[in-house]
């Protein structure tokens, strides 16, 4: 199976993220800001002054193969399905 690696990002400050980075076992960097959301493509509320999920799952070349964008709570990647897809992107690497 390829290597893989999680990372986040938030807008919260390096204290608050350490606080939720703790029992982690990735990395979470801090203080995206607007400019970069809109970079990414993501969805910036501006009410709160946050970023909303932004998930991208990168091929073995870096590029990426899947990616989900939400406005609220609901349409974040589920891990059983990115379990399936690491299988199916390994396959397909193999010539399978």
């Amino acid at each position: 199976m390829p290597s893989s690696c999680s990372i986040a990002a938030s807008v919260d400050d390096a204290e608050k993220v350490g606080e939720v980075a703790v029992n982690l076992s990735f990395p979470i960097t801090h203080g995206v800001t607007r400019a970069q959301a809109d970079q990414l493509g993501s969805w910036w509320e501006d009410r709160r002054g946050i970023i909303q999920p932004s998930e991208f799952f990168l091929g073995p070349d870096g590029k990426v193969i899947y990616d989900a964008y939400s406005s609220g709570p609901v349409g974040r990647m589920n891990p059983p399905d990115i379990v399936k897809m690491v299988g199916f992107v390994d396959k397909q690497r193999r010539g399978g």
